[in-house]
């Protein structure tokens, strides 16, 4: 893990923020330049619990739960094309006026969404097994996929997994697969500027690694770094490798461990 200055407070706040009819539930850590971390389908800010300690120990680290998910459900439905927009909203409100954009998966939707539509917004952004490009949707079909990425999960992420899969509830998950599924962000990258680390999972079976390899190529300056031993979740699966490379990137450190699994994504 990356190591935590002493005396640093990296003691995790909850708060609510109204926006509108929803009551967004997000999270605080740290000092710093700020970041924001943005989940995946089915997910909440308890997936980056592992990685939280470690960025706050140099960033303001911001978590945010989805409107829809985690602790920001109510009345109003999740729409993916309306996401970016109240991310954005939601920065206004805590005068957050450039940031760092961490986005797993659909969360790495939004991010790219939000950084190609207000690039003035985005600090460096951090694209992690992201669903930003159209893949095969059969492969998602496919039961041999899917059962591969339901065994390669860790035990300790299974009741992550499982309540905030209840929480969200299937109306909620399935129109945002379909949602994500029949959007296509390709023309809109090149307008991403902002300097970009994509981070994959090298065994991840659902969005597979290939997408990651063709959404660096994609855009204007980003570099590919793939993690051995990790699936669709990384920094769950490796997190004392993730902290360190996403800490790295973010501080403007081209640190040799980067370095490393950069080379080893261009093998």
């Amino acid at each position: 893990m990356v190591g935590v200055a002493p005396g640093r407070n990296t003691q995790t706040e909850r708060r609510r923020l109204q926006i509108g009819p929803v009551s967004v539930a997000y999270q605080v850590a740290g000092a710093g330049e700020p970041i924001v971390l943005i989940h995946g389908l089915s997910g909440s800010g308890r997936w980056w619990s592992r990685n939280i300690p470690a960025l706050a120990a140099r960033f303001q680290v911001h978590v945010l739960d989805l409107i829809g998910f985690g602790g920001s459900r109510g009345r109003q439905a999740f729409v993916l094309a309306e996401a970016a927009a109240y991310v954005l909203a939601w920065m206004d409100h805590l005068e957050l006026h450039r940031a760092s954009l961490v986005g797993h998966s659909m969360g790495g939707f939004i991010a790219a969404d939000l950084a190609a539509g207000f690039p003035e917004r985005v600090c460096r952004l951090v694209l992690v097994d992201a669903a930003a490009l159209p893949f095969d949707s059969s492969h998602l079909r496919r039961p041999r996929g899917l059962v591969q990425a339901m065994r390669g999960l860790p035990l300790t992420f299974w009741p992550v997994l499982a309540t905030d899969a209840l929480r969200a509830g299937p109306i909620t998950i399935a129109r945002a697969a379909r949602e994500l599924l029949r959007t296509d962000l390709t023309s809109r990258l090149t307008h991403i500027t902002t300097p970009t680390l994509i981070v994959w999972g090298r065994h991840d079976t659902i969005v597979p690694p290939t997408v990651g390899e063709q959404l660096s190529r994609s855009l204007p300056d980003a570099r590919l770094a793939l993690i051995d031993n990790a699936g669709h979740n990384p920094m769950w699966d490796q997190p004392d490798v993730f902290n360190h490379v996403v800490t790295d990137f973010l501080a403007g450190d081209q640190g040799s461990r980067l370095d490393r699994l950069g080379s080893a994504a261009d093998d």
